[in-house]
């Protein structure tokens, strides 16, 4: 069974406590490697990266030299390291490896040594590959059940709030708001035909990289179009980046936080559909801004939001406070709107009686 990345993060860390190896398992662009390293950092470990993929038997175990009569093998300096000192050990794409470096690693998975070098005893062994569910799908190797049985097997189906929460502090925010509203091209759900360009997490990211350095995101950028979209087109694919070039042409009319928590412009939701302010919503949960106690103000325009919308929002808007700062729910409850309590309209969403 898949689990998503907050599954992950809250798993990984007890089998890495007893130092026994994790494999990774899923689809490519995903954010495995990322994930990895988000980890390490928990860990408080540096990461020591291999890609499997391109080893050779020689730079596993390392070069032989000549020691009297005696010959042994000198390990390289990347498995010596993982040795000497406390490090996640990352090895990317083993199912991608020639036979010999899979036996290699095979051992190391096994009793944490090779060639008579032992890692150190806080280093930890990551892996991650493509195969798994989704093996078919890709050219890699399968693994037999005792190379399997070496690892703690993790097959991984991160969310969409997976990357809503990742791209929050990494990515621009009209990315991050037309991901928000069109999650269907986050990343390509069916079968992949030959030669065509979708759209992954990965190239998400590289995308807005692209569009941040190019200046794409500036207060013009709706007379830019015809370069987002080109570019757009080789990173996520002809249909993600029709839709992407669309929204930034209309991205003036999108209704921010602060345009409902600062300057109580309710107005502007108006002609929002449930969707619409689904996306408000998320986007308020996503910016963690009930973690802390609302000004007073904010929370009076809050509250004059919060009648507006659909009972489905309401509830959704609610429980969303209801996971930040205690305070700011009893500030909304106490709060009237136009002399009705906002108290009284909860009571009427969850009864249908209007107090």
């Amino acid at each position: 069974m898949a689990i998503d990345f907050k599954t992950f993060n809250r798993i990984a860390p007890h089998v890495a406590a007893v130092k026994k190896p994790i494999l990774l398992r899923g689809r490519h662009g995903v954010g495995k490697s990322c994930v990895v390293y988000q980890t390490a950092q928990a860990l408080g470990l540096p990461v020591v990266e291999r890609r499997a993929s391109q080893m050779t038997e020689g730079d596993l175990v390392g070069l032989p030299i000549i020691e009297g009569d005696v010959t042994r093998f000198n390990p390289p300096d990347w498995f010596k390291e993982c040795c000497d000192y406390a490090r996640v050990l990352f090895l990317d794409e083993v199912d991608r490896a020639i036979i010999e470096v899979r036996q290699g690693i095979f051992e190391l998975t096994d009793s944490r040594k090779l060639n008579g070098f032992t890692l150190h005893p806080d280093t930890v062994i990551f892996a991650a590959v493509n195969g798994g569910e989704h093996g078919a799908q890709y050219q890699v190797g399968e693994m037999d059940p005792a190379e399997l049985d070496r690892w703690t097997v993790f097959d991984v189906e991160p969310t969409t709030e997976d990357w809503l929460d990742w791209a929050q502090t990494n990515v621009n925010e009209v990315v991050w708001d037309f991901i928000n509203q069109n999650r269907n091209h986050l990343e390509h759900a069916g079968e992949f035909e030959p030669n065509k360009v979708y759209p992954s997490r990965r190239s998400w990211d590289r995308l807005n990289e692209c569009l941040a350095a190019a200046g794409m995101f500036t207060e013009d950028a709706k007379e830019k179009t015809d370069v987002i979209f080109h570019l757009a087109t080789a990173f996520v694919g002809f249909e993600a980046s029709v839709a992407l070039t669309d929204f930034v042409k209309t991205y003036e009319r999108q209704v921010t936080i602060e345009m409902i928590l600062e300057k109580g412009q309710i107005e502007k939701t108006t002609d929002f559909g449930i969707n619409d302010h689904a996306a408000l919503v998320e986007k308020m949960e996503a910016a963690k801004i009930f973690e802390e106690p609302l000004p007073a103000e904010q929370v009076t325009n809050l509250a004059a939001y919060f009648v507006t919308v659909p009972s489905e929002i309401a509830m959704k808007l609610w429980t969303v406070m209801g996971e930040g700062n205690v305070q700011n729910t009893v500030a909304l409850h106490q709060t009237e709107v136009d002399g009705t309590a906002v108290s009284s309209f909860l009571v009427e969403l969850l009864t249908g009686q209007a107090v």
